[in-house]
């Protein structure tokens, strides 16, 4: 992540901070004040309830017991069996309160983190992986559910138990209260250090598991590369290294946790051992009833166990405290491309006049290489333009930078007079499309696909899919139009998904349209039928055509030959041929190939 902290800077900390991460979840569970403090206020009836248990034990052994009364004996019992059932409504109420508030938190978080992710610039995900993304969505906002459905409750629940057991421990015998706080630090040192790796290691595990999630989602996304050149073997090695990197740092840090809980297991107990020992020798010295001994060592042994309880859920708080960390991170990475805060409207209806001033920019994962420099380009409404020169003279990059996924380091884009910088982006890109050389379908039928984004009726997708020549074959589909073409369309071959992407531009209805290499990878009888429903997509529009193939571009109003970012030439096809320069040359390759007509 782009601006975000190391795991040493982040376990170097003191706890109060480490654990701020988790504070921050509390904005997302304002809005659900009331269900909280009615939680809240179960968690605190059920832990009076329970160190009501104390004096109840006490009144059944020096009362109940002690007259030989049945009628004593019963009262007691009553009264025991009064204190249960209101304990059990309440532990109930809060169980279901505080799994609603973890459930409706975390799904808050989830669809927050999801569109914040959305907004991020393409920037980006070119220095970010994606499986680590989807990671923390998935499993880090599962453990964050957890965390918030039940460890902080049973937190919160172990803090008042100890706290108020102390304080009826002091009620019932001050001198035995003394010898249980001074045990207390030797319980509380080991639980802090141990506690510090756990922290550590939790952050760890949470990152060595977006790497497993991250060669998974590269994997199966290129399954058929996979499969083709045999590499299921290395892949099967390189991704079991991650799982067992995975596994490894999640046993160091199941191993810390572990031993913190026999550390403190081992000192709680030992310590009521002895508080035993010495109330026993003072019950027979007739300074303590048998009641005050029982009900001592009940708050006792809910010290010790509530001590331990917070020990391990400290643990757990700071695994959770490491996933919301992750989190907030994505939250708080801001998008370089964003909305002016007064933005300029375009002047309607659009007319697709498109003018680059001064254009450089250079990509941030590439910095030694410049993509564009010095771009001057202005292109009238309704003029076609061809972009044509060799593997990263810039053509994409042009594209790129048009629909804003960057912005120029230097000049300036402007649409119908306007810089893009002072548009909305969702305004200025519903006017531009592009059909990609490989274009996107997703997981959903037909209908879906070339509607995408729009709220049109189901005769508009038919009308575009016609003109597109996509309606024969999308007929003889199963289901039609409600096919499910499958994730990114395995059902359709490369000629169809391309006129699937073309009936999506023909109903959006752009004043720009941008074609990069829309044919390249085509067959005869497929590229004819695909340059039919795109002569029929261009007429009237702004449109800038990427193509190798220069067949495809000597009808071009215009023709401009980009090489290391700039252009080099300008003019038609027979102008370009008869200056002799770049353009000329690679149209001899191509005659000599038979490819250029």
């Amino acid at each position: 992540m782009r601006s975000s902290p190391t795991s040493a800077d982040s376990t170097d900390r003191p706890r109060s901070r480490q654990l701020r991460p988790l504070l921050r979840l509390l904005a997302f569970a304002r809005p659900y004040l009331g269900r909280l403090l009615l939680a809240l206020a179960a968690l605190l009836f059920a832990a009076g309830a329970l160190l009501a248990f104390g004096q109840v034990i006490r009144n059944v052994v020096d009362t109940g017991l002690a007259d030989g009364s049945p009628g004593s004996l019963n009262r007691a019992l009553l009264l025991f069996l009064l204190v249960v059932i209101l304990l059990s409504v309440a532990v109930g109420l809060r169980s279901w309160l505080l799994n609603w508030l973890g459930e409706r938190v975390v799904a808050d978080v989830r669809r927050r983190v999801f569109d914040h992710a959305l907004a991020l610039d393409v920037g980006f995900f070119e220095t970010t992986r994606t499986g680590e993304v989807i990671s923390r969505l998935t499993s880090d906002t599962a453990l964050l559910q957890i965390v918030v459905g039940s460890t902080l409750a049973m937190g919160l629940r172990s803090a008042l138990l100890a706290s108020g057991s102390v304080l009826m421990l002091a009620v019932t015998s001050p001198e035995l209260t003394a010898l249980v706080l001074l045990g207390v630090p030797v319980v509380l040192v080991p639980a802090w250090v141990l506690g510090h790796r756990v922290r550590r290691l939790s952050r760890l595990s949470q990152d060595r598991i977006g790497d497993v999630g991250a060669y998974v989602d590269e994997t199966l996304h290129g399954i058929r590369t996979v499969q083709a050149f045999c590499h299921e073997p290395v892949d099967r090695a390189r991704y079991a290294e991650r799982v067992e990197d995975a596994f490894d740092t999640a046993m160091r840090r199941s191993l810390n946790s572990a031993l913190l809980s026999a550390v403190v297991t081992l000192l709680t107990f030992g310590a009521i051992g002895l508080v035993l020992w010495f109330g026993g020798r003072e019950v027979l010295a007739g300074r303590l009833t048998g009641g005050e001994l029982s009900a001592f060592l009940f708050y006792a042994i809910l010290v010790a166990g509530n001590i331990g309880a917070l020990s391990d859920i400290g643990g757990q708080l700071l695994r959770g405290a490491g996933a919301a960390e992750r989190l907030m991170e994505l939250l708080e990475t801001a998008p370089s491309i964003t909305a002016p805060t007064t933005p300029t409207r375009l002047p309607a209806p659009a007319q697709g006049r498109v003018k680059a001033q001064a254009v450089a920019f250079t990509y941030p994962s590439r910095p030694e290489h410049p993509a564009l420099a010095g771009i001057d380009l202005e292109i009238a409404p309704g003029e076609q333009i061809a972009l044509v020169g060799p593997s990263g003279a810039g053509k994409s990059t042009l594209f790129h930078l048009l629909l804003r996924f960057y912005d120029p380091q230097q000049g300036s884009l402007r649409l119908d007079g306007v810089d893009l910088r002072e548009l909305p982006p969702s305004e200025f890109r519903r006017q531009i499309v592009i059909v990609p050389q490989d274009p996107v379908i997703f997981g959903a039928d037909a209908l879906e696909n070339i509607r995408y984004g729009l709220d049109v009726d189901d005769e508009a997708v038919e009308a575009a899919a016609r003109a597109a020549h996509a309606h024969e074959f999308l007929m003889r589909l199963p289901d039609g139009y409600r096919t499910f073409l499958g994730e990114r369309g395995v059902r359709l071959s490369g000629g169809e998904r391309q006129r699937i992407a073309i009936a999506r531009a023909i109903l959006r209805d752009p004043a720009v349209l941008l074609l990069d290499e829309a044919t390249s990878a085509l067959d005869a009888e497929s590229e004819r039928l695909v340059q039919d429903a795109l002569a029929h997509l261009m007429q009237g529009r702004t449109s800038l055509v990427i193509a190798h193939r220069l067949a495809t571009v000597r009808n071009a109003d215009r023709i401009l030959v980009l090489d290391q970012g700039r252009i080099v030439a300008s003019g038609r096809h027979q102008e370009l041929l008869a200056e002799d320069g770049l353009y000329a040359r690679l149209a001899a390759l191509q005659f000599q190939d038979g490819n250029a007509g």
